[in-house]
Formats: structure tokens, C-alpha cells, sequence
């Protein structure tokens, strides 16, 4: 993580304080349902509390420069300040019992800061999608004009990607709230899956079906699946920020604030930064996924190979993404969109966009619609070409003329016609 990019709730949740602080909470857990099963003495979990210890990261990191093994090193401080009863942690566990414990807790805990952000975005789409329902915008393919839309429909297309990506990451979030308490190779050795239970549910978690000496990782690439998806979607819409800005189309732009700068060597420069970066971000968020796909492989009960990866992509992915969602929220509210500039680019094309609206005409006179696409194709080319406008060139068109009279040519360039369902697909990215 670097500041930059790293909101403060995510700077706190990854911290070493926190990391720690989670590692006793499960320690602590654990011995207290060890309590239950009279493997540790009663009153050993609360004796430990009630000292109230302060752990201190930088005692931690001097002990493992011995150790050379986090989880002793660990230990080894909380003997230090809760004396005699910490001896009873621990018992018949194994690192991994702890740290993929804990590690469930963490990705939790930033999924449900992410799932705050996320409905933060969607309630700003909704919001403009509905402001925009009836603001007619030329759709484009290949980056082509080719039918009329509204900007308040393209707005609830990006809504519903982003609802889905919630509905993603809600479900991966409930996918690895998992943790497991089983021992070194998962067999409840020296505990019991009852035990197991009793511990994670006092976390808020649930236990891994089958573990082996750690929480199968099948999990975690998922949940890196579910942020790559949900940084593609807010990708996706920046993208298109950054066609409506530029400055031969200019249907759209960012909110330029008084006192910003747009070049350090041209004064004249509005630039779409924010979209710029929330691209560059997607990048980074997406990159996690294949190293997390590949930590899936481990070797037997456990290897180490996928620890010092996750170490990087955990707090990097969730906190980059978390910037991204507050970013991009900010850049939806402040989006300054331009309707007159919407109806330029749409009259540009001639009203070229109807020629689907004359090709079903036509097939409904009883034409074969191979000839009637030649028909309406040949006289858009001529429109395309400046020869004329296209509902004139139609009219003049004696082929054309012979099956549609002026008031059916009239009615087919209709544009409230084609958008008059848009209130209606809004409202139902709205509700979904």
C-alpha cells in the first residue's frame, strides 16, 4: 500500500496493530472453547483479558529476527506481558490456525468497507441515471454512432454492472469468512471439530469443510475475482468518461474545480484525470487475480509459497479498490454533462440513426429484407456522403417512395419513438 491511494480505513485495518490485535482475539477464542472442553484450565481466556496487554509490533519484529517465525515471535511477547496463563495458548494448534484465521477476519472486515463504498457508487448512478432518463444521446458501436439512447440509460447500465459486482463480492465475502482450528494437518489431533466451531462462531466465522494445515485458497482467489470484476466495471465507465470529454465529442466531462490545473505547460487543458487514474488503478486490482488463481496449487497439506503473495495483494487489491469506489463516486456526483452537446452529435449524423426504423418499414410492405437493406443502405451512403439528407434522399427515391408515403417515412423518424422505453429501463436497473 502507499498513501496515496490507500483510504485511512484500510491503512488501520491492515496495520501491524490491528493484524496482532486480530491474532489475539483468536488465540484467545480458542482457548477459551479449549475451556469448555476442560483441555486448559477454567478462567485462563478472561485471566489474560483482564491484563488488558498492550502489544507493541516493534518488540514482535526484534523477536523474529531470532525466531524467524511470526506466530513464536508472537507468542513470545504475549508470555512476556500476560506471564504464566499464556502458557495455555496455543494448545494442539498450528500457525496457520491463527493466521488463516485472522486473515478471514481482515478480508471481512474490508470486504464489508468495500460493499459501504460500493452502495455509496450506486446510490450516486441511480441518482444521475434517473436525472438523465429522457437526455437523448447518439449510442455508439465500434465507436461508431449508431442508435439513439439516453444518457440516463447508458448511466443505469453502468448501475446494474456495479449491483452485480456487489452481489459479487457479497457472496465472496461469505465465502471466506472461513477459518479453521484443526491443527497442523487438519485432523483435530489434539482438539475437536466442536471445539472448532465454538471458537470460529464466536469470530463471526464459520469453519473450512475439509482443511488441511490451512484454509483451502480455491476461497481467496475467488474473493480477488470478485475486486478484479468490480475494478473492470468502474473501469469501464471511466473509459467512457474519457470518450465524452474529449473535445470533438464533449458530451460530458469532470467537474474542473476553481484553482486546478490542467497542464504545466498549457493553460487551456481540462483533462479527464480522475478517469485516467481509476483505469490505471483497474490494472493493479486486476493484476492480483492470477497470482491469486496461482496460490491455489499448494503442495500436500501446505506449502509457504502463497504467504509472502497474499501478504502484498491483500491489503494493495482491497484498499486500492476502496480508493477507486470513493474516487469514482465523487467523479459520478460531479460528472458535468452537456444535453446541447448530446443533440449536436446526434444531428450530425443526419438522422442516419433511423435507418433500422425504414429497413422494418419497408420489410413490412411485403419487401424481402436483403432488398430492402440495399435500398435503405444505398441512399445512407449518399447522406453519408453529402449528397443529401437522408429523409430526403428516402422521399426522393422512387423505389422507396413506391412503398412508404411521406406521413410512414415521418413516422419512422420518430425519436421519442425509439426512447420511449427509457424511463422504464431505468427504473428496472433501479429496482434490480
Amino acid at each position: 500500500m502507499i498513501a496515496r491511494y490507500t483510504p485511512r480505513a484500510f491503512a488501520e485495518l491492515w496495520s501491524d496493530e490491528t493484524r496482532y490485535g486480530i491474532w489475539l482475539d483468536v488465540e484467545l477464542s480458542a482457548c477459551q472453547a479449549m475451556e469448555t472442553e476442560g483441555l486448559v484450565p477454567k478462567g485462563t481466556a478472561a485471566s489474560i483479558r483482564a491484563k488488558n496487554i498492550a502489544l507493541d509490533p516493534s518488540v514482535i519484529d526484534e523477536i523474529e529476527r531470532t525466531t524467524r517465525h511470526d506466530v513464536i515471535a508472537f507468542l513470545t511477547h504475549v508470555e512476556q506481558l500476560a506471564g504464566e496463563p499464556a502458557r495455555w495458548l496455543h494448545r494442539g494448534m498450528t500457525s496457520s490456525d491463527v493466521l488463516d484465521t485472522s486473515f478471514a477476519i481482515q478480508l471481512a472486515r474490508a470486504a464489508d468497507l468495500l460493499l459501504e463504498r460500493t452502495d455509496g457508487l450506486i446510490a450516486a448512478l441511480a441518482v444521475r441515471a434517473q436525472e438523465h432518463v429522457h437526455t437523448a444521446q447518439i449510442g455508439r458501436s465500434h465507436g461508431i454512432s449508431a442508435e439513439p439512447v439516453s444518457f440516463g440509460i447508458v448511466l443505469a447500465g453502468h448501475l446494474a454492472e456495479l449491483k452485480r459486482g456487489r452481489l459479487r463480492l457479497a457472496r465472496a465475502r461469505q465465502e471466506i469468512a472461513v477459518g479453521k482450528i484443526a491443527g497442523a494437518v487438519g485432523t483435530y489431533a489434539h482438539l475437536s471439530p466442536e471445539l472448532e466451531e465454538r471458537a470460529l462462531s464466536s469470530l463471526g466465522l464459520s469453519a473450512e469443510t475439509v482443511s488441511t494445515q490451512i484454509v483451502a485458497r480455491d476461497r481467496h482467489a475467488s474473493f480477488f475475482a470478485a475486486l478484479a470484476l468490480l475494478a473492470a466495471g468502474i473501469e469501464r465507465f471511466a473509459t467512457n468518461v474519457r470518450h465524452w470529454q474529449r473535445s470533438e465529442v464533449g458530451e460530458a466531462e469532470e467537474r474542473f474545480s476553481v484553482g486546478q490545473k490542467g497542464s504545466s505547460a498549457m493553460p487551456h487543458k481540462r483533462n479527464p484525470v480522475l478517469s485516467e487514474n481509476l483505469c490505471g488503478l483497474a490494472r493493479v486490482v486486476r493484476g492480483a487475480l492470477a497470482p491469486a488463481l496461482e496460490n491455489i496449487a499448494l503442495w500436500h497439506e501446505r506449502d509457504i509459497s502463497h504467504s509472502s503473495v497474499e501478504r502484498m495483494l491483500a491489503p494493495d487489491a482491497t484498499a486500492t479498490l476502496g480508493f477507486m469506489l470513493e474516487r469514482c463516486t465523487g467523479l459520478v456526483e460531479g460528472l458535468v454533462v452537456y444535453p446541447e452537446n448530446m443533440k449536436r452529435n446526434l444531428d450530425r449524423s443526419g438522422s442516419l440513426f433511423f435507418s433500422e426504423a425504414i429497413l422494418l418499414a419497408l420489410i413490412g410492405t411485403g419487401l424481402g429484407r436483403q432488398e430492402a437493406y440495399v435500398l435503405v443502405q444505398r441512399n445512407a451512403m449518399k447522406a453519408f456522403q453529402g449528397e443529401g439528407g437522408f429523409r430526403t434522399l428516402l422521399g426522393e427515391d422512387p423505389e422507396v417512395a413506391a412503398r412508404l408515403s411521406a406521413a410512414e417515412l415521418d413516422e419512422a423518424f420518430d425519436l421519442e419513438h425509439s426512447l420511449r422505453f427509457a424511463q422504464q429501463i431505468v427504473d428496472r436497473a433501479i429496482r434490480a
